[in-house]
């Protein structure tokens, strides 16, 4: 059958008009669709909070527990406070709607608190770290010997100033692997636990 000149007009034009997706803008759209999807919404958000840090902050101010166990407790802290807080930040930023929905002002008042604990968190740990990488070892007697002692695992304070991520961390590096090498062979293993010995650097 053959169609009218004014149909078959119409039907080229309108097929066209159509406009062909390509398959980097498709990948583009799908992404930020599932991203937004995986965001946490503001039920799931009200349960975060970053006030529950009291336990974490006595383990890592322990004077009594071994330094290496120390530092893991302000990394665990910290990363854990940076999780909640970027959970916060991003949620928000991809997912405007939440500034406005109900318990809003909750939620603004929560992600203000986990930005100010993570860096008061952040204060304390760092010169704890500063305070090792000045004084990382210590003087101890055995056998009728003095022997230098590592205060404690140094890969577990390069995981720190890997944590920080601070500005002067290959300077920081440095000293730790100085200060590696002036340990006694036979202590390297053996991080001294703190309390009584002679500190040295």
């Amino acid at each position: 059958m053959r169609l009218p000149a004014v149909a078959t007009v119409l039907l080229l034009t309108t097929t066209g008009c159509v406009k062909e997706i390509s398959s980097e803008e498709r990948l583009d759209r799908e992404t930020q669709y599932a991203t937004t999807k995986n965001l946490p919404d503001a039920a799931a958000l009200a349960k975060l909070n970053c006030e529950d840090t009291t336990e974490g902050l006595n383990q890592a101010r322990n004077v009594n527990r071994p330094e290496t166990d120390r530092v893991m407790s302000y990394i665990d802290l910290y990363t854990s406070l940076q999780k909640r807080t970027a959970t916060f930040e991003e949620a928000m930023t991809r997912n405007p709607d939440l500034h406005y929905t109900e318990g809003s002002q909750q939620l603004v008042a929560a992600k203000e608190t986990c930005i100010q604990q993570t860096a008061d968190v952040k204060v304390e740990f760092e010169t704890y770290v500063r305070e090792l990488v000045d004084v990382p070892t210590v003087q101890e007697i055995k056998g009728g010997n003095t022997v230098t002692v590592a205060r404690l695992d140094f890969n577990t304070l390069r995981q720190a100033i890997e944590t920080l991520s601070l500005d002067d961390k290959e300077s920081l590096f440095n000293r730790v692997s100085n200060a590696e090498r002036k340990v006694s062979p036979a202590t390297e293993e053996q991080p001294a636990s703190g309390g009584g010995r002679k500190r040295g650097k």
